[in-house]
């Protein structure tokens, strides 16, 4: 890996352009070393305005071709059933030893692996929608020519837009059934606290505000103070009082339950897709 490796984005989507913006707010990497390709003149305008100016090329106008020859380090950022043949169609335009990075779902590292030249260096990587607004969550995983020094550049990247762990390729499924997924998961119950919300009494306006705040706040006090959740909710439940209560009633409608089923289904969703 050089010391000031381009960046290059196949696919100038939302995803690839929080990751991109990422990398370019936090000083991972100048614009001029970012650059993107999509067929859609519109993602390519958002991608260079989420960037501060990164270059973009035209895919339909060999841009694919222009940016794989540019590119150290190659985002795959392109539909899961597309990563076959964008690692084809570019074989012959790629640095030898440049480093592959694929964002698709579902895509196992042997496909990957098998679509590239032999010897090539991938890492997956399952990163989720949060990282748009710089609190992203996400696993990796390297393939088997990747290097230490691939796994750390990668974890600096997605450290960017939020957190990373590195795991290894069977657990992706799990991390998209935990944090791929995830956001929907609170999207959901951050609807449903503000309906409760409104069912009370608070205008419906404030009551998300509120609601989305108390999500936040409660996700930031695990990262921050390292302490167990149930330590934390044990602290906000005096005996007798609102918050037990409420607890006992969410504990009683099978809240626990509904989340072990949701996290399952999209982990068995996530191992079916790699075999379509």
């Amino acid at each position: 890996m050089t010391n000031d490796p381009t960046i290059g984005f196949l696919g100038c989507g939302k995803m690839a352009t929080a990751l991109a913006g990422g990398l370019v707010k936090s000083g991972f990497a100048p614009a001029e070393r970012v650059l993107g390709s999509a067929r859609s003149a519109a993602s390519r305008d958002a991608f260079a305005e989420g960037t501060g100016g990164a270059k973009t090329l035209d895919a339909s106008a060999d841009g694919n071709a222009e940016l794989a020859a540019a590119s150290d380090v190659l985002v795959l950022s392109v539909k899961p059933y597309q990563m076959r043949e964008m690692l084809q169609a570019t074989a012959d335009d790629r640095k030898p030893e440049a480093l592959i990075v694929s964002v698709a779902a579902g895509v196992t590292l042997e496909t990957l692996e098998a679509a590239a030249e032999e010897g090539a260096r991938v890492v997956r990587v399952m990163p989720n929608t949060p990282s748009l607004v710089g609190a992203g969550a996400a696993g990796f995983t390297r393939g088997t020519h990747a290097t230490d020094e691939d796994a750390a550049f990668v974890q600096s990247m997605l450290e960017c837009v939020g957190v990373a762990e590195e795991v290894s390729e069977p657990l992706l499924n799990a991390v998209t059934g935990v944090s791929g997924s995830g956001p929907a998961y609170g999207f959901l119950f951050l609807e449903a606290l503000a309906d409760a919300g409104v069912r009370a009494g608070l205008p419906r306006e404030k009551a998300q505000r509120l609601a989305a705040a108390t999500l936040r706040g409660a996700a930031t006090m695990v990262l921050e103070t390292g302490d167990h959740p149930a330590v934390l909710k044990d602290r906000v439940c005096s005996p007798g009082g609102t918050t037990i209560t409420a607890v006992a009633a969410l504990e009683e409608a099978g809240l626990r339950r509904a989340v072990h089923a949701a996290v399952a289904a999209a982990v068995e969703r996530s191992k079916e897709m790699a075999n379509e």
